[in-house]
C-alpha cells in the first residue's frame, strides 16, 4: 500500500511491446468484452436508482455494440443529487485530511492493481488504443497519488509569520457542494482528477460524466465505494446537460463546478454559474478547462527529424481528439518543403483501425464528430493543398474512422487555422521567420499548449516569455503532460489556467480562513 510518506513518482507506463504484456492486455479486452452491453443505476446518498429514459454508451469501433446503459438523470433528480450531498457535508468536510488522502491512496491502489482492465474500458468505451488507454490509467492513479499528497502538505500550511504576542494559524476548508462534469477524451483520469481534487479537500460532489463515457465513471465509483468513501460524498448522475446539468449549475446551493470541454458549453455553465440565484449566499467558482488550438513552431535550424516526429505524434494521437492536439505546424519558409514531406511520409506509415487490435488511430467519438471533422477537411481542402488523408475509412462494422489528414499552405486565419476541430486534421502554415511564426502561432482565441523547435538558445529564451500558452514544450512534442512535471492548464478561451496536477490546484477547491489567537 502506498503511504503519504513517499515521494510522488508518476506511475510507468506499459510497454505493449513485451509480449507478457500485451498478452496480459489482451485477457484484460477479453474479460471486458463478457461485462459490455451491462446497466448501470445513478447513485445519489449511496441509493440506486433507475428512470424511464436511459443513455446508451457505445463502441464508437463498432456503434452497434453497447458498452453500458445508463439511467438518464433529469432536473427532478437535481434536488436528490443535492439533498444527498448536503446532508453528507458536515461529516465528511470534518474528516482529517489524512484519512481522505488514505482513501486516494486506497483508490489507487485498486486501479494499480487492474491497470489493464480499466484500460480496456477505454479502448471499448471512447476507442482508445492501447497505449493512449495505458496513459490516461496511469495518469488516473497519479492524480490519486498526487492529490493525496497535496493536500496533506495543504493540511500543514502556516501563515508566513507569527505575529508578536499572537498565535497565527492559517486553515484550507472546503467550499461546500460541487459540480464535476469532465469531458470524453480523458474519460478517466480529467474525471477522476476533478472528482478526487474536489473530495479530498472535504467537499462533496454530484459528477454528471459526459454522455459518450458514463461507464468507466461508474468503474471509478466503484473504486472508491471499495477504498472506503461514505454515502453521499460522490453522486454519480449521468444525464443531460440542458436538464440535469443546468439545474445543478444554477442551483443556489451549489458552491463550485469544475468543468472540462468544449468552449461553447463552458462559456454557458461559466455565464449560468455568475447569476446569482435567490437564497444564494456566495459567489460560485468555476474550475474551467476549454478548448486550445495549439501550434507547433519549427524553425530552419531545429532537428527536422525530431520536430516532424513531434509533430505527428501530437496531431495524431488518440486521432487528434485531445485540447492539447497539435493542429497548426507553423514552419519557416527553407525547411517548409522539406518539412512536408517528413510529415507526409510519418503519416502515410500510420494505421487506423479498431482499437482492441492496437493500430495507431481508432475512431473519433461519434457520429456527430465524425461529419463535423469530415466538413472541416472539405473546409481545409478549399483553403490549402491535401497532403494526406482527407476522407473517412469505409469499415463493415459503421465505426467512426478518419484518415489522418495533413493540408498545406494553409493562411493564418483561415477556418481550420482558427476553429477547434478536435480531430486529425493538421494545418500546414509557411512563415517568413520565427518572428512571424510566433505571431501566427499567437493568433488565436485559445491559449492551451505550444510547442517550438530550435536550435537558437535565445529563441527558446523569447517564446518563454512570449508564446502565449499556459503549456510550452521546448524541442519536444505538445501532447503528454505529465502530473506534477506539467501542471495543465490554458490562457484566453481555454479556461481559467487551473494547472490540474499542480501545487495550486487543490486551492481552487477551498477557501483559507485565518485564525488569530491572542496570547
Amino acid at each position: 500500500m502506498t503511504t503519504a510518506m513517499t515521494p510522488f513518482v508518476n506511475e510507468p507506463f506499459t510497454n505493449f511491446a513485451d509480449p507478457q504484456q500485451a498478452a496480459t492486455m489482451r485477457a484484460a479486452l477479453s474479460a471486458v468484452s463478457v461485462e459490455l452491453g451491462r446497466e448501470y443505476p445513478l447513485v445519489i446518498g449511496g441509493r440506486q436508482i433507475t428512470t424511464r429514459s436511459k443513455i446508451q454508451s457505445i463502441n464508437p469501433a463498432r456503434p452497434a455494440q453497447i458498452v453500458g446503459v445508463h439511467q438518464k438523470a433529469e432536473a427532478e433528480h437535481a434536488q436528490q443529487a443535492m439533498d444527498a450531498a448536503l446532508e453528507a457535508f458536515p461529516a465528511w468536510s470534518k474528516t482529517s485530511a489524512a484519512d481522505r488522502a488514505a482513501l486516494l491512496f486506497r483508490a489507487a491502489e485498486i486501479i494499480r492493481n487492474r491497470k489493464h482492465t480499466f484500460s480496456a474500458w477505454l479502448v471499448y468505451e471512447v476507442g482508445k488504443n492501447w497505449a493512449e488507454a495505458d496513459a490516461d490509467t496511469a495518469e488516473t492513479i497519479d492524480f490519486l497519488e498526487f492529490y493525496g499528497r497535496e493536500a496533506l502538505r495543504l493540511d500543514q500550511a502556516t501563515t508566513p509569520i507569527q505575529f508578536p504576542g499572537e498565535r497565527n494559524l492559517l486553515r484550507y476548508i472546503p467550499l461546500g457542494v460541487g459540480a464535476v462534469i469532465p469531458p470524453w477524451n480523458f474519460p478517466f483520469a480529467i474525471m477522476a482528477g476533478m472528482t478526487s481534487a474536489a473530495i479530498v479537500t472535504g467537499n462533496t460532489v454530484i459528477l454528471k460524466p459526459s454522455s459518450d463515457s458514463p461507464t468507466i465513471a461508474a468503474q471509478f465509483l466503484n473504486v472508491l465505494e471499495a477504498a472506503g468513501l461514505p454515502a453521499g460524498v460522490l453522486n454519480f448522475c449521468p444525464g443531460s446537460g440542458a436538464t440535469f446539468g443546468n439545474t445543478i449549475v444554477e442551483h443556489p446551493k451549489t458552491r463550485f463546478i469544475a468543468f472540462t470541454g468544449s468552449k461553447a458549453v463552458g462559456l454557458d455553465i461559466h455565464e449560468r454559474a455568475a447569476r446569482t440565484q435567490p437564497g444564494q449566499i456566495w459567489i460560485k467558482r468555476t474550475v474551467m478547462e476549454m478548448g486550445g488550438k495549439d501550434s507547433i513552431l519549427v524553425c530552419a535550424d531545429a532537428d527536422l527529424d525530431a520536430a516532424a516526429d513531434g509533430i505527428v505524434a501530437s496531431a495524431f494521437g488518440f486521432s487528434g481528439q485531445k485540447c492539447s492536439a497539435c493542429s497548426r505546424a507553423i514552419l519557416e519558409a527553407p525547411i517548409y518543403e522539406t518539412m512536408v514531406e517528413k510529415i507526409r511520409e510519418r503519416v502515410s506509415r500510420l494505421t487506423v483501425g479498431d482499437p482492441v487490435e492496437n493500430p495507431n488511430m481508432g475512431p473519433v467519438v461519434n457520429q456527430a464528430a465524425m461529419q463535423s471533422i469530415l466538413a472541416y477537411m472539405e473546409a481545409g481542402k478549399a483553403e490549402g493543398r491535401l497532403i494526406s488523408g482527407g476522407k473517412a475509412v469505409p469499415n463493415a462494422d459503421g465505426g467512426f474512422f478518419l484518415e489522418p489528414t495533413v493540408i498545406a499552405d494553409i493562411a493564418p486565419n483561415a477556418v481550420i487555422s482558427q476553429e477547434e476541430i478536435f480531430g486529425p486534421v493538421l494545418a500546414l502554415i509557411r512563415v517568413d521567420d520565427f518572428e512571424q511564426g510566433l505571431a501566427v502561432a499567437n493568433n488565436t482565441e485559445y491559449g492551451l499548449t505550444g510547442a517550438i523547435y530550435t536550435r537558437d538558445r535565445s529563441r527558446l529564451d523569447r517564446a518563454t516569455q512570449d508564446f502565449h500558452v499556459g503549456n510550452l514544450y521546448l524541442n519536444r512534442k505538445c501532447t503528454g503532460a505529465m502530473v506534477g512535471a506539467h501542471p495543465f492548464g490554458g490562457f484566453n478561451m481555454s479556461g481559467t489556467d487551473s494547472k490540474a496536477g499542480g501545487p495550486d490546484y487543490l486551492l481552487l477547491f477551498t477557501q483559507a480562513k485565518s485564525i488569530a489567537e491572542r496570547l
